[in-house]
């Protein structure tokens, strides 16, 4: 009886020694994440926090206090607690506005964005280079980055292309969840639209230039594979999937398949894992290390080098446990560590291999400059529709006028000759 009491405390304590040493284990992870992170900025690639302000208080900035918001993944309390360092704060429209007024509302989503860093200069800085954030890292600010979340924002248009950049967007996303005129989205590799354009239109790979010319990252979050192909093909700088996971893990089309990790590899791109439970787990419910498990595949298919984040906060309704909102960044990146990472492969995937993108977007647009800016318009025929007027364009203004084409031609035939008389 006496060695059966003595064999169950002999269990009891291993068991406590077991746990407390897990515990300790636990604790220097999560201290050696937060080391690396002040040394090495946490850049995300995707929030919606704009979009939230938006929708709850209709861009009226004066009646929120960021420090304190409630209801969303991400306020100024919890950007500090999660060592957010840089945010590509997103510029999202939805596709509903497409033929609308998509240039407006992207407009004023810029603006919010502008605003929210003059509201609060002490917790966010403005950024558009690789240097600002940088900058911003240095006086312990979340650099303040703009991403266009969708092609359907431009209007098809190159000058909109060139303003949006001059008010300080660093990236597109080529799409959203509908085609433009231009490219087909993700849900054409589904059952749910069909493609327009096999990919990318004429118009489409102009665009693709221009945004090398000036320097816009281009953005593969959300297109089509045909999309993703194409442009990792044509493009002359690396290109980001800022919000996308691996396909291997789950097999949702907004993915990113293994042959296309091999690309972005060897165009020494990114792909910044997001943490949308539908896109972890093909589910409603995920946790944290079922997001590390997307980590650990896109490493050992393409290497740490391609790796960024992504969370996609305050932009969908489902986020894993472990996960539930910006302050929780350390907590993913002490499981990256315990699971095997070097230092050297986490300050990559934290913001080296962003930064190693940027600056090579910058060293491309740089090369570019003696090119003149691209003015040859979408063709009229494929962006004509009921809200749209067509100046500038011949067809379009001689119908406007009464006149169709092959009637201007027969006037000019005949003034020619009547000048011959």
């Amino acid at each position: 009886m006496q060695s059966r009491g003595i064999s169950c405390w002999i269990e009891t304590l291993l068991a406590l020694s077991c746990a407390f040493t897990l515990s300790v284990a636990q604790d220097d992870h999560m201290t050696n994440a937060l080391t690396l992170m002040s040394q090495t900025p946490l850049i995300d690639g995707h929030n919606d926090l704009p979009w939230q302000i938006r929708m709850k208080f209709n861009n009226q900035l004066n009646k929120v206090d960021l420090y304190t918001l409630q209801n969303t993944h991400t306020n100024i309390q919890k950007i500090r607690e999660g060592r957010l360092a840089a945010q590509f704060w997103a510029a999202y429209v939805p596709c509903e506005t497409q033929y609308k007024d998509a240039v407006r509302q992207t407009l004023e989503q810029i603006d919010v964005i502008h605003r929210m860093c003059k509201k609060y200069p002490e917790a966010f800085m403005f950024a558009t280079s690789k240097k600002d954030i940088m900058d911003a890292f240095d006086q312990n600010k979340t650099a303040s980055l703009i991403g266009v979340e969708g092609g359907h924002s431009l209007d098809s248009s190159l000058g909109t292309l060139r303003t949006m950049y001059q008010l300080g967007v660093r990236y597109l996303t080529l799409t959203h969840s509908c085609n433009t005129p231009w490219a087909d989205n993700w849900l054409v590799d589904t059952v749910d639209e069909p493609s327009q354009h096999n990919g990318l239109s004429e118009f489409g790979k102009q665009l693709i230039s221009e945004m090398n010319r000036i320097g816009m990252l281009i953005d593969l979050a959300h297109v089509s594979e045909r999309v993703m192909n194409q442009v990792l093909d044509l493009s002359k700088a690396p290109i980001i999937f800022s919000h996308s996971s691996a396909y291997a893990v789950c097999p949702h089309k907004r993915n990113v398949p293994d042959d296309v990790l091999r690309k972005v590899r060897d165009k020494n791109g990114i792909v910044m894992v997001n943490f949308y439970n539908e896109h972890v787990t093909c589910s409603q419910i995920a946790n944290l290390s079922q997001v590390a498990d997307h980590f650990d595949h896109i490493k050992r298919v393409a290497g740490y080098h391609i790796i960024g984040f992504g969370g996609d906060y305050d932009g969908v309704n489902r986020v894993p446990e472990g996960l539930e909102d910006v302050s929780k960044y350390p907590a993913l990146v002490a499981e990256l560590l315990k699971r095997g990472w070097t230092s050297v492969e986490v300050k990559a995937a934290l913001g080296e291999n962003l930064l190693r993108v940027f600056g090579e977007v910058e060293k491309v647009r740089d090369s570019m400059t003696g090119i003149p800016p691209d003015d040859l318009p979408i063709p009229y025929e494929e962006v004509k529709n009921d809200c749209r007027t067509g100046y500038g364009y011949l067809v379009a203004n001689s119908a406007a006028s009464g006149w169709s084409f092959s009637s201007l031609i027969t006037a000019l035939i005949f003034t020619l000759n009547c000048l011959s008389v």
